[in-house]
């Protein structure tokens, strides 16, 4: 069900009416079918790189000691559909069915922007400091996790940077008020609010996009949703050094390798959009570079893995599970 679920709606879109279905069907679907395969799911770890595995699993969950939950958390048969969450509860049920309804977990959903208190499986977390709380599942991922196959070459783009977001954070204005009648910028916002009409512009498509050597990527309240399908682009993903992170794994992306890095001021933009405009062969390196990268994401049953083990290293961490064989291959 999940390859239907990624092929593109609207040429460059998740198709969103797939994803529901499939995981609405998902409910009906007794969860002790799943169980009783959690073991054969995780047994096709010896088909895949151990060291790989390993540091997908350990960087998306870096607990490192043994911690109980506060006595007040939800065992998974008391997780449940609400409206306000629907894609981050299907994103989770996907993998917490796997495990047995008495264990217990803190979801703590959104864009979240800070460290909880308590471990919490969550879509986003900081980069920087100790952010060991903060257990990364792949979240919200019809709308984050989108990828392209662009067939224009990087050479016939316009020489210029393009954007289109949603503004109403005081960066994102910023930047749209720097640049905003630069020659080489087609930027604006898109939400009609009455704040900073000036900055209004027209809608483009993702494949009106790709006509631009160069597409920004800037946070929002978290991460930068666009980035995904930017990197898997023929185009340059632009942006400062990321601050938050996700199932993407931001915080390993290296400045000038898979991005154009600018800085937190933005005040060279210029400078590095004519950079890599002169130097056609650096501005390729990146580019394959983040095609490799974003490749690491595309396998499916590795993906799955990955997110079973997260899970199977959180329910040990929080002394729930015995550790598992699989689990012993992998911890430090």
């Amino acid at each position: 069900m999940n390859s239907v679920f990624k092929r593109l709606s609207g040429k460059h879109k998740n198709n969103k009416f797939l994803y529901y279905t499939i995981n609405f069907i998902r409910q009906l679907i007794p969860k002790r079918i799943f169980q009783s395969g959690l073991e054969r799911k995780m047994s096709v770890l010896k088909n895949y790189d151990i060291d790989y595995i390993r540091k997908r699993v350990n960087y998306c969950n870096k607990l490192e000691k043994k911690v109980n939950l506060p006595d007040g958390t939800k065992n998974l048969a008391n997780f449940r559909l609400r409206k306000m969450d629907k894609t981050y509860f299907f994103d989770c049920y996907e993998y917490t069915r796997y495990f047995q309804s008495s264990l217990r977990a803190d979801f703590t959903f959104g864009d979240v922007t800070f460290v909880p208190e308590e471990p919490s499986i969550v879509k986003s977390r900081p980069i920087a400091g100790n952010n060991a709380n903060s257990v990364i599942l792949n979240l919200d991922k019809v709308r984050h996790f989108t990828f392209i196959n662009d067939k224009k070459d990087f050479r016939e783009k316009k020489n210029m940077l393009v954007s289109r977001n949603y503004v109403t954070q005081e960066h994102r204005i910023r930047f749209l008020e720097m640049y905003i009648n630069h020659p080489l910028c087609n930027i604006g916002k898109i939400n009609k609010s009455s704040n900073h009409q000036n900055l209004l512009k027209e809608i483009l498509t993702i494949e009106e996009q790709l006509d631009y050597k160069f597409i920004l990527c800037l946070e929002g309240n978290d991460v930068a949703s666009n980035l995904k399908w930017v990197m898997s682009s023929q185009s340059l993903a632009v942006m400062p050094v990321p601050k938050y992170e996700t199932w993407y794994m931001e915080g390993t992306l290296i400045p000038d390798y898979h991005y154009v890095l600018i800085k937190d001021d933005y005040s060279d933009l210029e400078e590095r959009m004519e950079y890599y405009i002169t130097r056609t062969d650096k501005a390729l390196e990146i580019i394959r570079n983040a095609h490799r990268y974003v490749d690491q994401f595309k396998i499916k049953q590795r993906e799955d893995l990955i997110s079973l083990l997260v899970l199977e290293k959180y329910f040990y961490r929080t002394n729930q599970k015995k550790i598992s064989e699989c689990l012993k291959l992998l911890l430090p």
